[in-house]
């Protein structure tokens, strides 16, 4: 079996050097993908710092992988060669847990990383479980589609499980590389749609993106005006906030959700909650079956990223505009 060439970090923070691995004999559950995208997601860049404490290196970074089968194990009968798939966060599940069995392989105890102590998609191939491996719609282009594999089912899943419908009133927080696609979906759902930015300038393009209302998060006059509006809340910053505002721009039975990581513990007076039932939850990534939904209802309603793209030997220069936050909304890596 042929070695895969690609782009690896050596140590926490270091930049991206070639690298070569051998992948080994293929299982009978395995893809192979001849990779032609792969975004660059801001868990890559914790990943490769090793903010969570959970990196090994050598590693190879990148898990929004678009590209075209190239081999499939003896057991593979839903996919053939040279089909164009997707591959998101997961690579596999154990298959038999209450999780699994349930549908929901994102929460499985035993998932595996696409790029968490395995080699991920700044290469030219990678292998994943076939379960995993999701066939992309014709109408969605491949740059387009490569940030819906984790950027988008990071916001397109907590909208469906928590039942969003033409009759919520949704916030997104954060109008970025998740709030941007957040804002698409939710407005696809019929929802009444509030983009809550610490940015001005980003008004235009969040009513071109589907948002109704557009809130300056730094004027206190504008967030109280707002109080008491919201049926659910997305946030999808990775910075601190007064989060207590949040809750009170809920309404009853309202929900926080985060699918960004502030820095700092969440701290909030118990009594919002209480009184008018109101929540604080999280998201991770999704199912293989809500992936296939979500890339289904991107191709028919036209909900597509907004990318910058660079040829895979650039990705260092691709990551410090996206560590500086000088790309919008998303970069992708191309071979």
């Amino acid at each position: 079996m042929a070695q895969i060439q690609g782009l690896a970090v050596h140590a926490a923070g270091a930049e991206l050097l070639p690298y070569r691995y051998d992948p080994g004999e293929m299982g009978p559950q395995d893809v192979e993908i001849a990779i032609s995208h792969c975004g660059i997601c801001h868990s890559d860049l914790h990943l490769i710092s090793n903010d969570w404490g959970i990196s090994h290196y050598p590693f190879i970074p990148g898990h929004e992988i678009v590209g075209t089968v190239e081999a499939v194990g003896s057991a593979v009968s839903t996919l053939m060669k040279g089909q164009r798939v997707g591959l998101g966060w997961q690579s596999n599940s154990c298959g038999a847990c209450e999780w699994c069995t349930r549908g929901l392989e994102n929460l499985c105890p035993a998932a595996e990383g696409t790029c968490v102590h395995r080699n991920g998609g700044y290469a030219d191939s990678v292998r994943a479980n076939a379960r995993f491996v999701i066939p992309i719609p014709e109408a969605l282009d491949s740059e387009r589609a490569a940030p819906l594999l984790c950027g988008g089912i990071t916001v397109y899943n907590p909208l469906r499980t928590h039942g969003v419908n033409p009759s919520s009133r949704v916030g997104v927080v954060g109008i970025g590389g998740l709030g941007h696609l957040a804002i698409q979906f939710a407005r696809v759902f019929g929802a009444e749609v509030t983009a809550f930015s610490t940015s001005a300038a980003k008004e235009d393009e969040a009513r071109a993106f589907g948002a109704h209302h557009f809130v300056n998060t730094r004027e206190s006059k504008a967030m109280k005006e707002v109080a008491g509006t919201q049926d659910f809340i997305l946030t999808t910053v990775n910075a601190d906030q007064d989060w207590s505002t949040f809750i009170q721009t809920l309404r009853p039975t309202g929900t926080l959700c985060f699918v960004g990581v502030p820095p700092s513990p969440v701290a909030i007076h118990a009594f919002p909650l209480i009184s008018g039932l109101r929540t604080i939850t999280g998201n991770p990534t999704g199912s293989p079956f809500r992936l296939r939904e979500m890339l289904d209802v991107a191709a028919r309603h036209g909900v597509q990223a907004q990318t910058e793209a660079f040829p895979m030997s650039k990705a260092n220069e691709a990551i410090e505009k996206v560590k500086k936050s000088k790309v919008r909304y998303r970069a992708v890596l191309a071979n």
